[in-house]
């Protein structure tokens, strides 16, 4: 009787320990996910705050071409509005439209391009856009091993018994997945 207890207690203390690692791996797995979203975040945030530099600095330029500046000036506002990563996809996509726009209008400006200021901002720009390609990766690659754990067996009932849910990847928008048309 004695050894059958000690068998029991054995048994319930591993089965706890398993549950306890499984949990604590689920938790530093979600907080993986939240931590890269954070950086996608703080990367679109500094394009956001970018852009208006940008833009003033055309303005000086091109002072008529208002539906540009318009159509960025409510990106932004998109942007700033944005909570899921639906919604920063799309506020990407408004952008991403945008700023193609602005192109345009600079290659309408030669003497813009060799503007001090405005090379400076587009530098700054083009580094921001690859720093945000490179984190939207990692955050995806974090939702992908989240997502995969939380749905595995025997993890998924401790997932689904603890509440852990999917997580939304960061997708581009339909449009996005077109080749922009270049004229010179």
């Amino acid at each position: 009787m004695k050894k059958t207890g000690i068998i029991i207690i054995a048994v319930v203390i591993v089965l706890v320990m398993l549950v306890a690692n499984s949990y604590n791996k689920l938790v530093t797995l979600e907080e993986s996910v939240d931590s890269a979203w954070a950086q996608v975040e703080n990367l679109l945030k500094r394009r956001a705050d970018l852009i208006p530099n940008l833009v003033n600095t055309v303005k000086g330029y091109a002072s008529h071409e208002e539906e540009v500046l318009t159509q960025i000036t409510e990106a932004r506002s998109s942007f700033n509005q944005a909570s899921t990563p639906d919604e920063y996809a799309e506020a990407n996509a408004q952008f991403e439209r945008a700023l193609s726009n602005l192109y345009v209008v600079v290659e309408n400006y030669p003497e813009l391009k060799a503007n001090e200021n405005f090379s400076n901002l587009q530098f700054e720009l083009a580094g921001t856009e690859n720093r945000i390609s490179t984190e939207r990766m990692r955050y995806n690659e974090a939702v992908q091993k989240y997502n995969t754990t939380i749905k595995r067996f025997p993890t998924n009932i401790l997932a689904n018994l603890f509440g852990f849910e999917g997580r939304q990847y960061f997708e581009i928008d339909e449009g996005d997945r077109d080749v922009p048309e270049v004229n010179f």
